[in-house]
């Protein structure tokens, strides 16, 4: 299945996220700024509690920031989510029991009450991208962590999304599935290219995926640094064990040390 999606630029512009915790007022993020080009992939990363996942559910439309907006292509995220224009999957890929694989991927457009012309086609080169083919009826439970996170990725791009969220996708794999799993998304997200930021704690993860690492610290969370990837894509599993790759591995690693220090 190759096609070509609508992208926006995606823009984070001074967000304030603040929590009341008993008597205490826990500052989230602070002043946070992010702008990500139309197409481009961005790993975020940073020590636990500095507020990645906190940052990417109010990109989602999931919360919202105390001060600062987020917009994409000019629009807020609730207006891109009613467009169908936001693809999210975490890293619980929260499948219905109850559904078929087909039907866990068409959730989206029914609960948008959208009749996409071609749809069963549409599910079917899903089913063929993600590499699941011959379990269309199969439910969650019968079906691995891998194939399902399949299953929820493909639900996620099934509105043609312009910008694509994930967080932790393949958190609960285990290493040698998770790098499998790592090859199989570069080669979705090339067919369609929508703008793209994942929250993940691998760095080798972030630096296979993304055009660009940005590390984030804590206490409150805030940008801290920005990476350039310069590997060329196609990326292959071997980069995993080049000597760029750990060099600019163990650069971000020692971030990372400072900002959890």
């Amino acid at each position: 299945m190759t096609t070509t999606l609508p992208t926006d630029e995606l823009s984070v512009i001074g967000v304030t996220r603040s929590f009341s915790v008993g008597t205490q007022l826990l500052q989230a993020l602070q002043d946070v700024s992010l702008h990500c080009q139309a197409g481009s992939f961005t790993a975020l990363i940073g020590p636990s509690g500095c507020g990645k996942s906190t940052l990417l559910r109010i990109i989602a439309g999931l919360d919202r920031p105390c001060s600062g907006q987020v917009m994409i292509g000019g629009e807020s995220p609730l207006e891109k989510r009613r467009q169908g224009a936001l693809g999210v999957a975490f890293q619980d890929p929260a499948l219905l029991p109850w559904r078929s694989v087909r039907q866990n991927i068409a959730l989206p457009l029914q609960v948008l009450r959208r009749k996409v012309p071609d749809q069963q086609e549409r599910i079917d080169g899903l089913i063929r991208l993600v590499g699941l083919e011959g379990f269309e009826q199969a439910r969650p439970g019968q079906l691995s962590g891998g194939m399902r996170q399949r299953v929820a990725i493909a639900r996620s791009l099934v509105t043609s999304p312009s910008v694509l969220l994930l967080d932790e996708p393949f958190g609960a794999l285990d290493q040698i599935l998770r790098r499998k799993m790592n090859v199989e998304l570069q080669r979705i997200w090339t067919t369609s290219r929508p703008t793209t930021l994942m929250v993940t704690h691998g760095i080798d993860e972030a630096l296979f995926l993304a055009d660009r690492v940005v590390v984030m610290n804590r206490n409150p969370g805030r940008m801290a640094h920005r990476i350039d990837v310069p590997f060329p894509r196609p990326r292959l599993p071997d980069l995993f064990s080049a000597p760029d790759f750990h060099r600019l591995e163990d650069e971000i690693a020692g971030y990372l040390y400072e900002e959890a220090g």
